[in-house]
Protein backbone atom coordinates (compact mmCIF):
# COMPACT_ATOMS: atom_id res chain seq x y z
CA UNK A 1 0.00 0.00 0.00
CA UNK A 2 2.26 2.80 1.05
CA UNK A 3 5.54 3.87 -0.49
CA UNK A 4 8.40 1.57 0.24
CA UNK A 5 11.67 2.58 -1.29
CA UNK A 6 14.01 -0.25 -0.51
CA UNK A 7 17.60 0.44 -1.33
CA UNK A 8 18.79 -3.03 -0.45
CA UNK A 9 16.44 -5.11 -2.46
CA UNK A 10 16.84 -3.15 -5.64
CA UNK A 11 15.51 -3.11 -8.18
CA UNK A 12 12.85 -5.61 -7.35
CA UNK A 13 11.39 -3.54 -4.56
CA UNK A 14 11.42 0.08 -5.53
CA UNK A 15 8.55 2.31 -4.49
CA UNK A 16 5.59 0.20 -3.58
CA UNK A 17 2.31 1.51 -2.33
CA UNK A 18 0.21 -1.56 -1.78
CA UNK A 19 -1.21 -3.06 1.29
CA UNK A 20 0.47 -6.32 2.06
CA UNK A 21 -0.83 -9.18 4.05
CA UNK A 22 0.49 -12.68 4.08
CA UNK A 23 -0.30 -15.57 6.31
CA UNK A 24 1.66 -18.73 6.69
CA UNK A 25 2.50 -20.68 9.77
CA UNK A 26 6.17 -20.87 10.62
CA UNK A 27 8.46 -20.29 13.54
CA UNK A 28 10.72 -17.27 13.56
CA UNK A 29 14.49 -17.53 13.66
CA UNK A 30 15.91 -15.65 16.67
CA UNK A 31 19.33 -15.48 15.02
CA UNK A 32 17.89 -13.73 11.99
CA UNK A 33 17.67 -9.96 12.61
CA UNK A 34 14.85 -9.74 10.08
CA UNK A 35 12.74 -12.34 11.90
CA UNK A 36 10.40 -10.79 14.48
CA UNK A 37 7.86 -12.43 16.75
CA UNK A 38 4.68 -10.72 17.86
CA UNK A 39 2.41 -11.88 20.66
CA UNK A 40 -0.96 -10.19 20.58
CA UNK A 41 -3.08 -10.57 23.70
CA UNK A 42 -6.42 -8.96 24.47
CA UNK A 43 -4.65 -5.99 26.04
CA UNK A 44 -1.06 -6.15 24.84
CA UNK A 45 1.22 -6.30 21.80
CA UNK A 46 4.67 -7.76 22.49
CA UNK A 47 7.01 -7.24 19.51
CA UNK A 48 10.34 -9.04 19.99
CA UNK A 49 12.47 -6.40 18.26
CA UNK A 50 12.19 -2.63 17.99
CA UNK A 51 14.38 -2.43 14.90
CA UNK A 52 15.58 -4.55 12.00
CA UNK A 53 17.82 -4.08 8.95
CA UNK A 54 16.16 -3.17 5.68
CA UNK A 55 15.12 -6.10 3.57
CA UNK A 56 12.53 -8.86 3.69
CA UNK A 57 11.08 -8.86 7.19
CA UNK A 58 8.94 -11.61 8.66
CA UNK A 59 6.59 -11.02 11.57
CA UNK A 60 5.36 -14.25 13.18
CA UNK A 61 2.19 -13.19 14.94
CA UNK A 62 0.59 -15.27 17.69
CA UNK A 63 -2.75 -14.46 19.22
CA UNK A 64 -2.55 -15.37 22.90
CA UNK A 65 -5.84 -13.66 23.73
CA UNK A 66 -9.49 -14.55 23.28
CA UNK A 67 -10.42 -11.81 20.82
CA UNK A 68 -9.77 -12.15 17.10
CA UNK A 69 -6.85 -9.86 16.36
CA UNK A 70 -4.92 -8.16 13.55
CA UNK A 71 -1.33 -7.01 13.20
CA UNK A 72 -0.16 -4.04 11.16
CA UNK A 73 3.13 -2.55 10.11
CA UNK A 74 2.32 1.08 9.40
CA UNK A 75 4.30 3.89 7.86
CA UNK A 76 5.69 6.65 10.06
CA UNK A 77 2.46 8.63 9.72
CA UNK A 78 0.59 5.79 11.40
CA UNK A 79 -1.96 5.73 8.57
CA UNK A 80 -0.47 4.06 5.52
CA UNK A 81 -0.34 0.29 5.78
CA UNK A 82 2.93 -1.38 4.84
CA UNK A 83 1.65 -4.86 5.67
CA UNK A 84 -1.04 -6.55 7.71
CA UNK A 85 -2.43 -9.88 8.77
CA UNK A 86 -6.10 -10.05 9.69
CA UNK A 87 -8.57 -12.33 11.43
CA UNK A 88 -6.13 -14.21 13.66
CA UNK A 89 -8.24 -16.30 15.99
CA UNK A 90 -7.44 -17.23 19.59
CA UNK A 91 -4.37 -19.48 19.92
CA UNK A 92 -3.62 -19.20 16.22
CA UNK A 93 -0.74 -17.56 14.43
CA UNK A 94 -0.03 -15.93 11.11
CA UNK A 95 2.99 -14.61 9.32
CA UNK A 96 3.50 -11.30 7.58
CA UNK A 97 6.27 -11.28 4.98
CA UNK A 98 7.05 -7.91 3.48
CA UNK A 99 9.99 -6.04 1.97
CA UNK A 100 10.68 -2.89 3.98
CA UNK A 101 13.10 -0.05 3.24
CA UNK A 102 15.04 1.99 5.78
CA UNK A 103 12.82 4.31 7.78
CA UNK A 104 10.60 4.78 10.81
CA UNK A 105 7.45 2.71 11.19
CA UNK A 106 4.72 1.81 13.65
CA UNK A 107 3.59 -1.65 14.71
CA UNK A 108 0.03 -2.22 15.86
CA UNK A 109 -1.96 -5.13 17.24
CA UNK A 110 -5.71 -4.71 17.10
CA UNK A 111 -7.51 -7.14 19.47
CA UNK A 112 -11.17 -7.19 18.55
CA UNK A 113 -10.27 -5.62 15.18
CA UNK A 114 -11.59 -2.20 16.19
CA UNK A 115 -10.01 1.13 17.03
CA UNK A 116 -6.41 2.24 16.54
CA UNK A 117 -4.89 -0.80 18.18
CA UNK A 118 -1.92 -1.11 20.53
CA UNK A 119 0.93 0.72 18.85
CA UNK A 120 4.71 1.05 19.17
CA UNK A 121 7.54 2.58 17.19
CA UNK A 122 9.62 0.34 14.93
CA UNK A 123 12.80 1.30 13.06
CA UNK A 124 14.28 -0.20 9.93
CA UNK A 125 17.97 0.57 9.58
CA UNK A 126 20.14 0.73 6.48
CA UNK A 127 21.59 -2.47 5.13
CA UNK A 128 24.49 -3.41 2.92
CA UNK A 129 22.66 -6.39 1.53
CA UNK A 130 23.06 -6.56 -2.20
CA UNK A 131 20.78 -8.63 -4.33
CA UNK A 132 21.51 -9.60 -7.87
CA UNK A 133 18.53 -9.58 -10.16
CA UNK A 134 18.94 -10.98 -13.63
CA UNK A 135 17.85 -9.05 -16.68
CA UNK A 136 15.14 -11.61 -17.42
CA UNK A 137 13.86 -11.51 -13.87
CA UNK A 138 13.79 -7.74 -13.87
CA UNK A 139 11.78 -7.77 -17.08
CA UNK A 140 9.20 -10.06 -15.47
CA UNK A 141 9.05 -7.83 -12.41
CA UNK A 142 8.59 -4.68 -14.46
CA UNK A 143 5.88 -6.32 -16.53
CA UNK A 144 4.04 -7.61 -13.46
CA UNK A 145 4.07 -4.20 -11.79
CA UNK A 146 2.97 -2.34 -14.90
CA UNK A 147 0.17 -4.79 -15.67
CA UNK A 148 -1.15 -4.72 -12.15
CA UNK A 149 -1.17 -0.93 -12.10
CA UNK A 150 -3.18 -0.90 -15.32
CA UNK A 151 -5.64 -3.41 -13.85
CA UNK A 152 -6.14 -1.39 -10.68
CA UNK A 153 -6.67 1.83 -12.61
CA UNK A 154 -9.22 0.16 -14.90
CA UNK A 155 -11.17 -1.26 -11.96
CA UNK A 156 -11.12 2.11 -10.20
CA UNK A 157 -12.46 3.83 -13.30
CA UNK A 158 -15.30 1.31 -13.56
CA UNK A 159 -16.03 1.66 -9.85
CA UNK A 160 -16.40 5.42 -10.17
CA UNK A 161 -18.69 5.11 -13.19
CA UNK A 162 -21.02 2.58 -11.57
CA UNK A 163 -20.98 4.25 -8.16
CA UNK A 164 -22.02 7.52 -9.75
CA UNK A 165 -24.94 5.76 -11.42
CA UNK A 166 -25.82 3.90 -8.22
CA UNK A 167 -25.93 6.94 -5.93
CA UNK A 168 -27.98 8.90 -8.47
CA UNK A 169 -30.58 6.12 -8.53
CA UNK A 170 -30.59 5.97 -4.75
CA UNK A 171 -30.92 9.72 -4.27
CA UNK A 172 -33.86 9.93 -6.69
CA UNK A 173 -35.72 7.09 -4.97
CA UNK A 174 -35.30 4.55 -7.75
CA UNK A 175 -34.70 1.83 -5.20
CA UNK A 176 -35.39 -1.21 -7.38
CA UNK A 177 -32.84 -0.01 -9.93
CA UNK A 178 -30.36 0.87 -7.18
CA UNK A 179 -30.74 -2.59 -5.65
CA UNK A 180 -30.17 -4.16 -9.06
CA UNK A 181 -26.92 -2.25 -9.52
CA UNK A 182 -25.57 -2.53 -5.95
CA UNK A 183 -23.67 -5.81 -6.25
CA UNK A 184 -22.39 -5.16 -9.76
CA UNK A 185 -20.97 -1.79 -8.76
CA UNK A 186 -19.27 -3.24 -5.69
CA UNK A 187 -17.36 -5.94 -7.56
CA UNK A 188 -14.90 -3.32 -8.81
CA UNK A 189 -14.28 -2.28 -5.23
CA UNK A 190 -13.87 -5.84 -4.03
CA UNK A 191 -11.34 -6.68 -6.74
CA UNK A 192 -8.93 -3.97 -5.58
CA UNK A 193 -9.84 -3.57 -1.92
CA UNK A 194 -6.27 -4.06 -0.61
CA UNK A 195 -5.20 -1.08 -2.70
CA UNK A 196 -8.05 1.00 -1.34
CA UNK A 197 -7.02 0.05 2.17
CA UNK A 198 -3.63 1.62 1.55
CA UNK A 199 -5.07 5.11 1.39
CA UNK A 200 -5.56 6.07 5.02
CA UNK A 201 -9.10 5.74 6.24
CA UNK A 202 -10.90 5.38 2.90
CA UNK A 203 -11.68 1.72 3.49
CA UNK A 204 -13.62 2.19 6.77
CA UNK A 205 -15.35 5.25 5.36
CA UNK A 206 -16.54 3.28 2.34
CA UNK A 207 -16.91 -0.35 3.35
CA UNK A 208 -17.36 -0.68 7.10
CA UNK A 209 -19.97 -3.19 8.24
CA UNK A 210 -22.39 -2.09 10.95
CA UNK A 211 -21.07 -4.79 13.27
CA UNK A 212 -17.56 -3.32 13.02
CA UNK A 213 -18.47 0.28 13.86
CA UNK A 214 -16.67 1.33 17.02
CA UNK A 215 -18.68 3.03 19.73
CA UNK A 216 -18.96 6.73 19.02
CA UNK A 217 -17.90 6.44 15.38
CA UNK A 218 -20.07 7.39 12.43
CA UNK A 219 -21.17 4.72 9.97
CA UNK A 220 -20.97 5.65 6.31
CA UNK A 221 -20.37 3.94 2.99
CA UNK A 222 -21.77 1.08 0.97
CA UNK A 223 -23.26 -0.93 3.80
CA UNK A 224 -25.00 2.09 5.35
CA UNK A 225 -26.91 2.46 2.10
CA UNK A 226 -27.32 -1.31 1.75
CA UNK A 227 -29.26 -1.44 5.02
CA UNK A 228 -31.55 1.35 3.84
CA UNK A 229 -32.25 -0.47 0.57
CA UNK A 230 -32.87 -3.86 2.24
CA UNK A 231 -34.45 -2.96 5.62
CA UNK A 232 -36.58 -6.09 5.97
CA UNK A 233 -34.23 -7.89 8.37
CA UNK A 234 -33.47 -4.86 10.52
CA UNK A 235 -36.04 -4.89 13.28
CA UNK A 236 -37.42 -1.46 14.06
CA UNK A 237 -35.37 0.13 11.32
CA UNK A 238 -36.34 3.72 10.46
CA UNK A 239 -35.79 4.57 6.80
CA UNK A 240 -33.41 7.42 6.02
CA UNK A 241 -34.95 10.74 5.09
CA UNK A 242 -34.29 12.22 1.62
CA UNK A 243 -31.78 14.58 3.23
CA UNK A 244 -29.98 11.70 4.92
CA UNK A 245 -29.99 9.74 1.69
CA UNK A 246 -28.39 12.68 -0.04
CA UNK A 247 -25.68 12.89 2.60
CA UNK A 248 -24.69 9.21 2.59
CA UNK A 249 -24.84 8.96 -1.21
CA UNK A 250 -22.74 12.08 -1.73
CA UNK A 251 -20.28 10.92 0.91
CA UNK A 252 -19.80 7.56 -0.82
CA UNK A 253 -19.29 9.22 -4.18
CA UNK A 254 -16.87 11.76 -2.70
CA UNK A 255 -14.70 9.01 -1.26
CA UNK A 256 -14.89 6.98 -4.47
CA UNK A 257 -13.55 9.99 -6.36
CA UNK A 258 -10.75 10.33 -3.80
CA UNK A 259 -9.82 6.71 -4.37
CA UNK A 260 -9.83 7.11 -8.12
CA UNK A 261 -7.64 10.21 -7.88
CA UNK A 262 -5.17 8.36 -5.66
CA UNK A 263 -5.04 5.40 -8.02
CA UNK A 264 -4.46 7.67 -11.00
CA UNK A 265 -1.75 9.55 -9.14
CA UNK A 266 1.82 8.58 -8.30
CA UNK A 267 1.14 4.93 -7.67
CA UNK A 268 3.34 1.93 -8.31
CA UNK A 269 3.64 -1.63 -7.06
CA UNK A 270 6.18 -4.24 -6.11
CA UNK A 271 5.93 -7.98 -6.48
CA UNK A 272 5.69 -8.49 -2.73
CA UNK A 273 2.91 -5.93 -2.58
CA UNK A 274 1.03 -7.64 -5.39
CA UNK A 275 1.48 -11.08 -3.82
CA UNK A 276 0.44 -9.90 -0.38
CA UNK A 277 -2.56 -8.19 -1.90
CA UNK A 278 -3.66 -11.53 -3.35
CA UNK A 279 -3.39 -13.13 0.06
CA UNK A 280 -5.31 -10.27 1.61
CA UNK A 281 -8.17 -10.75 -0.81
CA UNK A 282 -8.46 -14.43 0.14
CA UNK A 283 -8.55 -13.36 3.77
CA UNK A 284 -11.45 -11.09 2.86
CA UNK A 285 -13.29 -14.09 1.43
CA UNK A 286 -12.62 -16.21 4.48
CA UNK A 287 -13.57 -13.55 7.00
CA UNK A 288 -16.69 -12.11 5.44
CA UNK A 289 -17.92 -13.58 2.19
CA UNK A 290 -17.94 -17.28 2.90
CA UNK A 291 -19.59 -16.58 6.24
CA UNK A 292 -22.32 -14.31 4.83
CA UNK A 293 -21.36 -11.47 7.18
CA UNK A 294 -20.35 -8.93 4.54
CA UNK A 295 -23.70 -8.40 2.84
CA UNK A 296 -25.97 -9.11 5.78
CA UNK A 297 -28.92 -7.15 4.33
CA UNK A 298 -28.70 -7.86 0.58
CA UNK A 299 -27.17 -11.36 0.80
CA UNK A 300 -25.10 -10.63 -2.30
CA UNK A 301 -21.98 -12.12 -0.74
CA UNK A 302 -21.15 -14.36 -3.68
CA UNK A 303 -20.74 -11.35 -5.97
CA UNK A 304 -18.10 -10.05 -3.54
CA UNK A 305 -16.66 -13.56 -3.18
CA UNK A 306 -16.13 -13.84 -6.93
CA UNK A 307 -14.65 -10.33 -7.09
CA UNK A 308 -12.15 -11.07 -4.32
CA UNK A 309 -11.13 -14.26 -6.09
CA UNK A 310 -10.85 -12.35 -9.36
CA UNK A 311 -8.54 -9.82 -7.76
CA UNK A 312 -6.41 -12.50 -6.11
CA UNK A 313 -6.16 -14.54 -9.32
CA UNK A 314 -5.16 -11.50 -11.41
CA UNK A 315 -2.50 -10.62 -8.86
CA UNK A 316 -1.18 -14.20 -8.83
CA UNK A 317 -1.18 -14.50 -12.61
CA UNK A 318 0.74 -11.22 -12.82
CA UNK A 319 3.66 -12.69 -10.88
CA UNK A 320 3.21 -16.28 -12.06
CA UNK A 321 6.02 -16.15 -14.63
CA UNK A 322 8.45 -15.03 -11.93
CA UNK A 323 7.18 -17.65 -9.50
CA UNK A 324 7.68 -20.40 -12.06
CA UNK A 325 11.40 -19.59 -12.10
CA UNK A 326 11.60 -19.83 -8.31
CA UNK A 327 9.03 -22.41 -7.25
CA UNK A 328 7.29 -24.10 -10.19
CA UNK A 329 5.54 -26.60 -7.94
CA UNK A 330 3.89 -23.80 -5.97
CA UNK A 331 2.85 -22.11 -9.21
CA UNK A 332 1.22 -25.33 -10.40
CA UNK A 333 -0.55 -25.88 -7.09
CA UNK A 334 -1.95 -22.35 -7.03
CA UNK A 335 -3.19 -22.64 -10.60
CA UNK A 336 -5.06 -25.84 -9.73
CA UNK A 337 -6.53 -24.46 -6.50
CA UNK A 338 -7.82 -21.32 -8.19
CA UNK A 339 -9.48 -23.53 -10.81
CA UNK A 340 -11.09 -25.74 -8.15
CA UNK A 341 -12.54 -22.73 -6.35
CA UNK A 342 -13.78 -21.18 -9.56
CA UNK A 343 -15.58 -24.40 -10.48
CA UNK A 344 -17.58 -24.18 -7.25
CA UNK A 345 -18.43 -20.53 -7.85
CA UNK A 346 -19.49 -21.28 -11.41
CA UNK A 347 -21.98 -23.80 -10.02
CA UNK A 348 -23.69 -20.95 -8.13
CA UNK A 349 -24.05 -18.61 -11.10
CA UNK A 350 -27.56 -17.57 -12.13
CA UNK A 351 -28.99 -15.44 -14.91
CA UNK A 352 -28.80 -12.40 -12.62
CA UNK A 353 -25.46 -13.11 -11.02
CA UNK A 354 -25.15 -15.63 -8.20
CA UNK A 355 -27.22 -17.51 -5.67
CA UNK A 356 -28.02 -15.29 -2.70
CA UNK A 357 -26.12 -16.31 0.40
CA UNK A 358 -29.24 -17.10 2.44
CA UNK A 359 -30.26 -19.58 -0.27
CA UNK A 360 -27.07 -21.63 -0.05
CA UNK A 361 -27.25 -24.94 1.75
CA UNK A 362 -24.89 -25.60 4.70
CA UNK A 363 -23.17 -28.23 2.55
CA UNK A 364 -22.55 -25.71 -0.22
CA UNK A 365 -21.14 -23.17 2.23
CA UNK A 366 -18.83 -25.80 3.69
CA UNK A 367 -17.67 -26.82 0.23
CA UNK A 368 -16.82 -23.24 -0.64
CA UNK A 369 -15.09 -22.71 2.70
CA UNK A 370 -12.96 -25.82 2.22
CA UNK A 371 -11.91 -24.66 -1.24
CA UNK A 372 -10.95 -21.22 0.13
CA UNK A 373 -8.83 -22.84 2.84
CA UNK A 374 -7.21 -25.15 0.30
CA UNK A 375 -6.18 -22.12 -1.74
CA UNK A 376 -5.21 -19.90 1.19
CA UNK A 377 -2.47 -22.18 2.48
CA UNK A 378 -0.31 -22.28 -0.69
CA UNK A 379 -1.17 -18.64 -1.43
CA UNK A 380 0.29 -17.69 1.94
CA UNK A 381 3.66 -18.96 0.65
CA UNK A 382 3.61 -16.84 -2.50
CA UNK A 383 5.37 -13.76 -1.13
CA UNK A 384 8.11 -15.74 0.55
CA UNK A 385 8.76 -17.69 -2.65
CA UNK A 386 8.96 -14.54 -4.77
CA UNK A 387 11.31 -12.81 -2.36
CA UNK A 388 13.54 -15.85 -1.98
CA UNK A 389 16.97 -14.83 -3.23
CA UNK A 390 18.51 -18.23 -2.74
Amino acid sequence: MPNRKLAVLVPILVAAPLLASCTENAKSDDSDPRSITVVSSDDGCDVSKVEAPAGTLTFDVTNSGQKVTEFYLLAEDGLRIIGEVENIGANLNSRLTVAVPEGDYVTACKPGMKGDGIRADFSVTSSDEEVEVSEDEQAMIDRANANYLAYVQDQSDQLLTKTTEFVNLYKTGKDDEARALYADARVHWERIEPVAESFGNLDPLMDLREADVAEGDDWTGWHRIEKDLWPEEAKGYKALTPKQRMFFADDLLKNTKKLDQQVDGDLSFTVDGIANGATGLLEEVASGKVTGEEEIWSHTDLWDFQANVDGARVAFEGVKALLETKDPELAETLTARFADLQELLDAQKTDDGFTYYDELTPAEVKQLSNAVNALAEPLSRLTGALLDRA
